[in-house]
């Protein structure tokens, strides 16, 4: 999931490479507070975007809004045995791809530690074939990027930066997120962003359950044998964040496939949480969030580009934060579709859905994230954020953003 670009210049590519390296670092690390967290304080596309609603919680238990409560009811679900286990059908009759069909009520304590520990990487291995279908499109791969570890703890070094724990028909399953701001709700977002197959499974099914962002997961970087021993504000330092508002394009919806297929190039989503604990918003408890870049630049406006991540597959294990920094390229599916990113990146599935971030005037902004790789992990390629991604992200915060 990644790409390779060999710089015309070696030495001047690789010098390049680490000025921005520094320059990406400094500005991430700067949008995050420098003190500890607590888990106690805690549809544009190609033609349109698609949102959904899901439930909320009370006094640990499970609140459903009457519209949401009315539409389980419709497709014959019952809350409390939602609750209780009954999210695990995944009847193919009833895995509706229609936004109104994503239920996710809170269940508190689903997602504990080895829980999130088992879940696999929900990664897009995009086929040779499809690769070279954008031919004379697509700039020359990129030269492998070694991914470097992420400073620990990471709510200092990364703060916006989090995991995204899900259940699929296969079982629970891990992509990576980011925070970003919300216009509409400055300083107090619940914004996350994320990829499309992270939430929604494509033209082959429907909207996946349980999803859940847990930003600086892992925070000091432990190993599998330390988590064992692990305290819970090791792991979540900022606790466990539902999703109760989902959003992803038509164009994923319509044309995702377990290679990325036709929706890759619109392959994003915004997600809506809220605090299995707690009241204050993500942004608040965090202390960080990223602006979105919509001007969609190109490749070599954008220069330098930085993905950051939880890889899963080996040879990584989905317990530690990694980054890529490179130079963007351009990468084609099909010389219909629109143009995506690539840089070159070892990561592996779980990074998905990572952002991918730039530096603006001093600013980082986040321009895109991690979709697709090819099956030797050489290097990761991403949707371009345009206007299609830009409605998406303006109609998530206008209509879910306060609630």
């Amino acid at each position: 999931m990644r790409s390779t670009r060999t710089p015309a210049s070696p030495r001047r590519g690789r010098r390049r490479t680490l000025l921005a390296v520094g320059g990406l670092v400094a500005a991430l690390a700067l949008t995050a507070t420098a003190c500890g967290g607590s888990g106690e304080d805690t549809a544009g596309g190609e033609p349109g975007a698609t949102a959904s609603q899901a439930g909320g919680n009370a006094d640990g238990g499970v609140r459903i809004p009457s519209d949401i409560a009315d539409q389980l009811k419709e497709h014959g679900i019952d809350v409390d045995d939602w609750k209780d286990g009954g999210w695990q059908d995944w009847d193919k009759d009833k895995w509706l791809s229609e936004a109104k069909d994503f239920v996710n009520p809170v269940i508190e304590g689903l997602w504990k530690p080895e829980r999130m520990q088992s879940a696999k990487e929900a990664d897009k291995t995009v086929s040779t074939k499809d690769a070279s279908a954008g031919q004379g499109v697509s700039d020359p791969e990129p030269a492998p990027v070694e991914a470097t570890a992420e400073k620990t703890p990471y709510h200092q070094n990364a703060a916006p930066v989090g995991k995204v724990f899900f259940d699929s028909p296969e079982g629970p399953s891990v992509c990576s997120g980011t925070v970003i701001k919300d216009v509409n709700h400055p300083g107090k977002s619940n914004l996350v962003w994320t990829a499309g197959h992270c939430v929604h499974a494509g033209q082959s099914g429907g909207w996946y359950r349980n999803i859940v962002f847990v930003p600086a997961y892992n925070d000091l970087g432990k190993s599998e044998a330390e988590l064992g021993s692990a305290n819970a504000t090791e792991i979540a330092p900022y606790g466990n964040w539902w999703a109760d508002w989902a959003s992803t394009s038509n164009g994923w919806i319509e044309g995702g496939s377990q290679t990325g297929g036709a929706g890759a190039a619109y392959d994003y989503s915004v997600l809506h949480v809220q605090p299995e604990q707690g009241a204050k918003s993500l942004e608040e408890t965090v202390g960080a969030a990223l602006d979105v870049d919509f001007s969609a630049p190109s490749a070599a406006e954008a220069r330098e580009m930085g993905a950051w991540g939880y890889p899963a597959a080996s040879p990584y294990n989905g317990l530690k934060m990694f980054k890529c920094i490179d130079e963007p390229g351009r990468f084609s599916l099909s010389p219909s579709l629109p143009t995506m990113y690539r840089i070159g990146c070892t990561m592996t599935g779980g990074s998905s859905g990572g952002g991918w971030f730039r530096v603006v005037d001093g600013e980082t902004k986040l321009v895109s994230n991690t979709s697709i790789g090819p099956a030797d992990n050489t290097w990761l390629a991403g949707p371009q954020l345009g206007r299609d991604a830009q409605s998406l992200y303006e109609n998530m915060s206008e209509t879910y953003g306060g609630r």
